[in-house]
Protein backbone atom coordinates (compact mmCIF):
# COMPACT_ATOMS: atom_id res chain seq x y z
CA UNK A 1 0.00 0.00 0.00
CA UNK A 2 1.00 3.62 -0.27
CA UNK A 3 0.62 6.65 1.93
CA UNK A 4 -0.60 9.94 0.43
CA UNK A 5 1.53 13.03 1.10
CA UNK A 6 -0.04 16.46 1.39
CA UNK A 7 1.24 19.89 2.41
CA UNK A 8 -0.30 23.34 2.43
CA UNK A 9 3.09 24.64 1.21
CA UNK A 10 2.21 23.40 -2.30
CA UNK A 11 -1.00 23.91 -4.29
CA UNK A 12 -3.99 21.72 -3.54
CA UNK A 13 -4.63 18.95 -6.05
CA UNK A 14 -6.96 20.21 -8.78
CA UNK A 15 -8.32 16.74 -9.48
CA UNK A 16 -8.68 13.27 -8.00
CA UNK A 17 -5.01 12.73 -7.14
CA UNK A 18 -2.56 13.15 -4.27
CA UNK A 19 0.24 15.72 -4.28
CA UNK A 20 2.51 12.69 -3.85
CA UNK A 21 2.42 9.11 -2.65
CA UNK A 22 4.97 7.38 -0.44
CA UNK A 23 5.61 3.80 -1.55
CA UNK A 24 8.13 3.02 1.19
CA UNK A 25 11.40 3.53 -0.63
CA UNK A 26 10.02 5.76 -3.39
CA UNK A 27 8.01 8.97 -3.38
CA UNK A 28 6.07 9.76 -6.53
CA UNK A 29 5.40 13.51 -6.83
CA UNK A 30 2.44 14.41 -9.03
CA UNK A 31 2.90 16.95 -11.78
CA UNK A 32 3.16 20.46 -10.37
CA UNK A 33 2.09 23.57 -12.22
CA UNK A 34 2.96 27.18 -11.27
CA UNK A 35 0.19 27.79 -8.76
CA UNK A 36 0.94 29.81 -5.66
CA UNK A 37 -0.12 27.59 -2.74
CA UNK A 38 -1.65 30.58 -0.91
CA UNK A 39 -3.83 31.84 -3.74
CA UNK A 40 -4.17 28.81 -6.05
CA UNK A 41 -3.45 31.26 -8.91
CA UNK A 42 -0.54 31.39 -11.35
CA UNK A 43 2.42 33.35 -10.01
CA UNK A 44 3.01 34.91 -13.42
CA UNK A 45 2.63 34.43 -17.16
CA UNK A 46 6.45 34.45 -17.48
CA UNK A 47 7.88 30.96 -18.08
CA UNK A 48 10.94 31.62 -15.88
CA UNK A 49 8.78 32.64 -12.91
CA UNK A 50 6.41 29.75 -13.61
CA UNK A 51 9.29 27.27 -13.56
CA UNK A 52 10.64 28.71 -10.30
CA UNK A 53 7.22 28.23 -8.67
CA UNK A 54 6.86 24.72 -10.07
CA UNK A 55 10.22 23.73 -8.58
CA UNK A 56 9.32 25.35 -5.23
CA UNK A 57 6.09 23.32 -5.24
CA UNK A 58 8.01 20.11 -5.93
CA UNK A 59 10.46 21.01 -3.15
CA UNK A 60 7.68 21.66 -0.62
CA UNK A 61 6.18 18.24 -1.32
CA UNK A 62 9.58 16.57 -1.05
CA UNK A 63 10.17 18.36 2.26
CA UNK A 64 6.83 17.10 3.60
CA UNK A 65 8.06 13.58 2.76
CA UNK A 66 11.36 14.26 4.58
CA UNK A 67 13.32 14.51 1.33
CA UNK A 68 15.13 17.13 -0.76
CA UNK A 69 15.83 17.75 -4.43
CA UNK A 70 18.90 15.49 -4.03
CA UNK A 71 16.53 12.52 -3.63
CA UNK A 72 15.02 12.99 -7.10
CA UNK A 73 15.99 10.05 -9.31
CA UNK A 74 13.75 10.85 -12.30
CA UNK A 75 11.84 13.90 -13.45
CA UNK A 76 9.57 14.64 -16.36
CA UNK A 77 9.18 18.19 -17.61
CA UNK A 78 6.18 19.04 -19.75
CA UNK A 79 6.37 22.22 -21.82
CA UNK A 80 3.63 24.05 -23.67
CA UNK A 81 6.37 25.18 -26.10
CA UNK A 82 9.81 23.70 -26.70
CA UNK A 83 10.87 27.30 -27.42
CA UNK A 84 10.95 27.70 -23.62
CA UNK A 85 13.34 24.76 -23.13
CA UNK A 86 16.51 26.80 -22.48
CA UNK A 87 14.87 29.03 -19.86
CA UNK A 88 13.14 26.11 -18.13
CA UNK A 89 16.35 24.08 -18.20
CA UNK A 90 18.32 26.92 -16.59
CA UNK A 91 15.82 27.38 -13.75
CA UNK A 92 15.41 23.61 -13.25
CA UNK A 93 19.20 23.18 -13.00
CA UNK A 94 19.44 25.95 -10.38
CA UNK A 95 17.44 23.80 -7.94
CA UNK A 96 19.57 20.68 -8.44
CA UNK A 97 23.17 19.55 -8.17
CA UNK A 98 25.24 16.79 -9.68
CA UNK A 99 24.65 13.97 -10.11
CA UNK A 100 21.52 15.19 -11.84
CA UNK A 101 18.43 12.96 -12.00
CA UNK A 102 17.39 11.15 -15.14
CA UNK A 103 14.92 13.32 -17.04
CA UNK A 104 12.66 13.77 -20.01
CA UNK A 105 11.47 17.09 -21.46
CA UNK A 106 8.36 16.82 -23.58
CA UNK A 107 6.36 19.40 -25.52
CA UNK A 108 2.64 18.84 -25.10
CA UNK A 109 -0.33 20.45 -26.79
CA UNK A 110 -1.78 21.77 -23.54
CA UNK A 111 -1.18 21.79 -19.79
CA UNK A 112 -3.69 22.18 -16.94
CA UNK A 113 -5.10 25.70 -16.54
CA UNK A 114 -2.94 26.88 -19.47
CA UNK A 115 0.38 26.50 -17.62
CA UNK A 116 3.58 26.83 -19.62
CA UNK A 117 5.45 24.18 -17.61
CA UNK A 118 4.71 21.18 -15.39
CA UNK A 119 7.17 18.94 -13.54
CA UNK A 120 6.63 15.54 -11.95
CA UNK A 121 9.28 13.59 -10.06
CA UNK A 122 10.20 10.25 -8.56
CA UNK A 123 12.35 10.48 -5.43
CA UNK A 124 14.25 7.71 -3.67
CA UNK A 125 14.63 7.53 0.11
CA UNK A 126 18.05 6.93 1.59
Amino acid sequence: MFKPIATDQAPEAIGPYSQAVDLGNLVMVSGQIPLDPNTQQFVSDDVKEQTEQVMKNVGAILEEAGLTYKNIAKANIYLASMDDFAVVNEVYASFLSEPYPARAAIEVSRLPKGAKVEVEAIAVKG
